[in-house]
């Protein structure tokens, strides 16, 4: 077999927006795993009429960000966590009930 190209390589011979499908074998992860990352914010696809593409950027931003992990405390946030405290939850009478 021949030597591997390196994701530089690959991206700069390929066309500027690629499908979810290309994207997935130059990032050697699945179509589905495209897919789900697209759905959950962490890749951003361009919409042309009724295509879905990813841009090359796109995906070396992706790797970058797999790099270089935002700590935890300060990663996005889709809603904040609730509360845990169920003290009171199903008491028969609430003490501000009356």
């Amino acid at each position: 077999m021949g030597d591997p190209e390196s994701l530089q390589d690959m991206l700069t011979k390929s066309p500027l927006l690629l499908t979810p499908e290309d994207a997935a074998k130059v990032l050697r992860i699945g179509r589905t795993t495209v897919y789900a990352l697209m759905k959950a914010g962490d890749l951003r696809p361009v919409h042309i009429d009724r295509s879905c593409r990813l841009a090359r950027a796109e995906l070396e931003r992706y790797v970058r960000m797999l790099e270089n992990p935002v700590a935890p405390a300060q990663h996005r946030r889709r809603s904040q966590p609730k509360s845990a405290n169920q003290s009171g939850l199903f008491d028969p009478d609430p003490p501000d009930a009356a």
